[in-house]
């Protein structure tokens, strides 16, 4: 028995040489994978993700940081990336399913030098002006890689990968510029620019290429309640109250909330997912088709909610709350004088749209990490600045983004509930239709 358990510890012993031997070896073993019981093809995701994310936080950098002035553009830029360096990947060894370039001849290409090569390419040919930034980033990335075969593929691929995602958005009209006229409206209800801004933000993006949903329309959110109803005095109410400058009921943490949740939600919720790609790193692979599908959820219900928001053109808490005398509800009045907390967006008010984008990412995040994952993450927007908030679930984070738009006076109740429900929907068909396991 002691001979036996000696045999044991020896052939253990011997297995975890060999493992660690592998691990190193990851052109000959993880890059091929190995076969279950039945033959299917089976893949170690054991690689280190840091590169993914690495690439993630180059994207935030190239599209402007916290200065970002255009999030549709940074969205959708961010999508292409991510979509780039999963197809490489899966160039590679197929994992999951591709997106743009679907080709498997590339298997002894380094993974690595595949994913830098993919956003680099797509990154510089969205940003010219970052092109010094992103070749520095790009040489720090491909230094500690050895030159040879595996090398060269892997630039290859991840440039093939790029320039298949560029070409199928080359004409999708993404660079118009996003500067309209808003036509003054007397008429109750109808959107009207609100100070300091006295345009309309991209209204083309409606009707945007999509990279997941089928139509522009295919979530479009249901009506919101009339003006004569007590859904919409009530709401006008709690947000006229909550939202107001210098609000009597608002708390300190509410105010804190709506400016923590004030930055574009493509910065809060790629850093959220390089927060939670860092402490769990759940293998190369599966982090770079997490952010991929995050950032398609994402990219898409920029578009669908535009459409919802161009098909109502309501009026913001702003307009409504100083002409509630034009409402015909006798349960709301009028304060002339009314200002917001925050700065409303230059956009019409149904439904929230940054409530549908917590939402969506909510949504893909929580089926990939699952929903009880607590973080604590910071915020461009943070005041005091550098100030963390810590969460229990993703869900949670969603619902107190839609909740910070209440107090920071641009939405009502309702605008944020109905963007919750667009914003699940959309990151459940990405999630049941794109990047699917292979086998």
């Amino acid at each position: 028995m002691k001979q036996m358990s000696k045999t044991w510890v020896i052939l253990v012993l011997a297995l975890s040489v060999i493992t660690l031997s592998c691990k190193k070896d990851f052109l000959s073993e993880y890059f091929h994978g190995k076969g279950d019981i039945n033959g299917h093809h089976k893949y170690d995701d054991v690689l280190s993700n840091s590169i993914v994310i690495e690439w993630s936080k180059a994207a935030f950098d190239a599209a402007g940081g916290a200065s970002e002035g255009h999030p549709l553009l940074a969205s959708r830029i961010e999508a292409m990336m991510h979509i780039a360096i999963h197809d490489a990947l899966n160039a590679i060894n197929p994992v999951y399913g591709q997106y743009a370039f679907k080709s498997h001849q590339y298997n002894s290409a380094d993974p690595f030098a595949a994913v830098a090569s993919a956003a680099h390419t797509v990154l510089k040919a969205s940003w010219p002006d970052n092109a010094s930034m992103l070749d520095t980033k790009l040489s720090t990335s491909l230094s500690g890689i050895p030159n040879g075969t595996a090398k060269t593929k892997g630039i290859a691929v991840g440039v093939a990968a790029a320039n298949a995602i560029l070409a199928l958005r080359a004409n999708d009209g993404a660079f118009q510029n996003p500067i309209a006229d808003v036509p003054v409206s007397k008429v109750p209800g109808v959107y009207n620019a609100v100070p300091p801004n006295n345009f309309r933000y991209a209204p083309f993006w409606k009707t945007m290429q999509l990279f997941s949903l089928e139509t522009h329309d295919q979530f479009r959110a249901s009506p919101p309640p009339p003006l004569k109803s007590p859904d919409y005095a009530q709401d006008l109410n709690e947000v006229k109250a909550f939202g107001k400058i210098n609000s009597a009921v608002r708390t300190t943490d509410q105010t804190a909330s709506a400016n923590f949740w004030y930055e574009f939600a493509d910065i809060g919720w790629n850093r959220i997912a390089r927060i939670q790609a860092r402490d769990y790193n759940n293998g190369l692979y599966a982090t770079a088709r997490m952010f991929a599908l995050l950032n398609m959820a994402m990219a898409d219900t920029y578009t669908a909610f535009f459409d919802s928001q161009n098909h109502y053109y309501t009026w913001r808490p702003y307009t409504a709350i100083r002409a509630a005398n034009m409402d015909g509800n006798n349960q709301t009045e009028a304060d002339p004088d009314w200002e917001p907390l925050l700065t409303t967006p230059p956009v019409p008010e149904y439904p929230s749209g940054h409530a549908a984008l917590g939402n969506a990412a909510s949504t893909v995040l929580s089926h990939i990490f699952g929903n009880y994952s607590p973080f604590t993450t910071t915020s461009t927007t943070a005041s005091p600045a550098g100030a963390e908030r810590s969460f229990k679930s993703f869900k949670q984070a969603a619902d107190e983004n839609a909740d910070s738009r209440v107090m920071a006076g641009i939405h009502f109740r309702f605008a944020t509930e109905a963007g919750l429900k667009l914003g699940d929907k959309v990151g459940k068909w990405t999630l049941d239709n794109y990047l699917k396991p292979v086998h």
